[in-house]
């Protein structure tokens, strides 16, 4: 997709389009993870193996937000598909700038739904598509590897909401002024919700989990990753915090005006 141009970036098909390639990278990334146990030891901000002097949380933790100062620098959050875990820490970037033409509202940056996003992933996620429960010393810097791509991959997935909900205020501006003004939340869920659609998505999802799941080599081996993990994943976690993020933004987009 083309942020320098506006007209293509807020078109529904577009963005459709941008959120299924989406799914076969974070598909091949949920396989790459599902290699390994749970690792908890890289979660755990006590954990005495993995304690960092001077750092207060996770190993996971420490690396995303340097992975991310990194990133920064090479102007990775000047786009706006991309939201940081650690806003605070990011750095100006030594390449040169991009100038974005303004897409969504200024405050859009501030919907930022990353805590919420990694805790539900260490939570329910990691024990859905683990090799098994329990710690594996020797991997956990491969573990935390896959965790910061994993995370980063849903994160841009998930708030790639707020397009989605610029795209439809901008359909129907006077529907959506007078829920907004009204704070009609069940009444813009209503409206932001296209139940087709959704179901499209897990449909698909089942079928890729179905290709993509298993080596093709040995068919009757054990399956890397389950279409019904893949569609609980999607049905009760990224679908529903992505709509969180569109309600959110969308409530606060009569602010300027």
């Amino acid at each position: 997709m083309n942020f320098t141009i506006p007209e293509t970036v807020l078109d529904l098909q577009n963005i459709r389009n941008e959120l299924v390639r989406m799914e076969d990278s974070i598909i091949f990334k949920f396989i790459e993870r599902s290699h390994f146990p749970t690792c908890p030891a890289v979660y755990d901000p006590n954990h005495e193996l993995l304690t960092i002097p001077n750092f207060e949380g996770s190993f996971l933790d420490w690396a995303l937000m340097h992975a991310e100062i990194t990133q920064s620098q090479l102007r990775r959050f000047e786009s706006p598909d991309e939201t940081p875990f650690f806003p605070d820490h990011i750095l100006d970037p030594i390449l040169p700038s991009i100038h974005y033409p303004q897409v969504l509202a200024p405050y859009a940056s501030e919907v930022n739904y990353n805590n919420k996003i990694k805790h539900t992933y260490i939570e329910k996620i990691i024990p859905l598509i683990s090799k098994y429960q329990g710690d594996q010393e020797e991997n956990f810097g491969s573990v935390t590897g896959c965790d910061i791509e994993l995370l980063q991959s849903l994160s841009r997935r998930i708030h790639f909401g707020k397009f989605v909900a610029e795209a439809k205020y901008q359909s129907d501006i006077p529907l959506y002024t007078k829920l907004i003004k009204d704070k009609d939340i069940n009444g813009i869920m209503e409206n932001i919700t296209n139940s087709a659609v959704e179901e499209k998505i897990l449909e698909r999802l089942i079928l890729k989990a179905e290709v993509y799941g298993v080596d093709p080599a040995n068919k009757e081996g054990e399956r890397r990753i389950t279409p019904e993990y893949l569609v609980k994943i999607y049905k009760e976690i990224v679908i529903p915090i992505t709509k969180e993020v569109e309600v959110d933004y969308l409530l606060r987009r009569l602010e300027d005006e």
